[in-house]
């Protein structure tokens, strides 16, 4: 179990927002925020890798066709230079262009709306992806909301239902296409009210390879419940509540992070 620190890009710009808040209507795509930077993705990039932190993700959270997109590239472009081979990338991913990612230093992509169709995963686009960059370089985010007593996979920045269940055997299937799971818990990211403990959990019983929490942490007794819902094998995202994105939990801490360690 360890801490895997992110970059969260939205209208070009660094900051943290409440997940379940986005949406692409009008001409810019709106959040609520909780946090704006003034420095850019190529700082904090620096920061995680001067803290020895590995397996971080940047995330361009508008569509590919906002007119912000090209900015978002542009933080995500500098992060990576700072960090190659320190950093995961995800938004607008696709086979087509998922090379240039690599080539610009990301370790892996990271892919939800592009495998999805009309609800359905595509095992046809999933084994294009893999054709072109191998399944060690491929991160299936499998962020999900509640809906009928089930977790179910939403894409399109979180706004679309897919029929597509967060279980046991849908994981393992999944494991044949890619090296790790990114599971955020959407309508607790970003509230710093506390973890969705049936997701961490589920992912502690179930995932076959590594996998990532991310939605609602807020104390550090919250981390120390990943722990022992994802029996130490699920390691743990802090976006809104990190001191760097004006929370009260410590990086420097959550880098050295240990069970029982509060």
């Amino acid at each position: 179990m360890k801490f895997r620190p992110c970059i969260d890009v939205h209208n070009g710009s660094v900051k943290q927002i409440v997940g379940g808040s986005l949406s692409d209507k009008g001409v810019a795509a709106t959040a609520r925020e909780n946090f704006v930077s003034e420095y850019d993705g190529g700082y904090y990039a620096r920061l995680y890798k001067e803290l020895g932190l590995s397996g971080g993700h940047i995330i361009m959270l508008n569509s590919v066709d906002s007119e912000y997109y090209d900015a978002n590239r542009k933080q995500a472009f500098a992060a990576l230079s700072e960090y190659p081979d320190g950093l995961q990338i995800g938004g607008g991913i696709t086979a087509e262009n998922a090379e240039e990612y690599l080539k610009k230093g990301a370790s892996h992509v990271i892919v939800t709306s592009y495998v999805f169709k009309d609800g359905k995963i595509s095992f046809e686009r999933l084994n294009r992806l893999k054709s072109e960059v191998g399944r060690e370089h491929i991160v299936l985010d499998l962020s999900c909301r509640k809906r009928d007593g089930k977790y179910l996979i939403v894409t399109d920045r979180w706004q679309c239902f897919t029929e597509f269940e967060l279980n046991g055997d849908n994981m393992n299937m999944l494991s044949e296409y890619c090296d790790e799971f990114l599971v955020h818990a959407v309508d607790n990211e970003g509230k710093q009210r506390g973890i969705e403990p049936t997701v961490a959990e589920i992912l502690g019983e179930s995932a076959p390879i590594a996998s990532t929490y991310a939605g609602g942490i807020g104390e550090y007794a919250d981390i120390e419940k990943i722990g022992i819902l994802g029996k130490g094998k699920v390691d743990f995202t802090v976006g809104s509540a990190l001191d760097i994105f004006g929370g009260k939990l410590s990086l420097k801490r959550l880098a050295e992070w240990k069970l029982g360690d509060r």
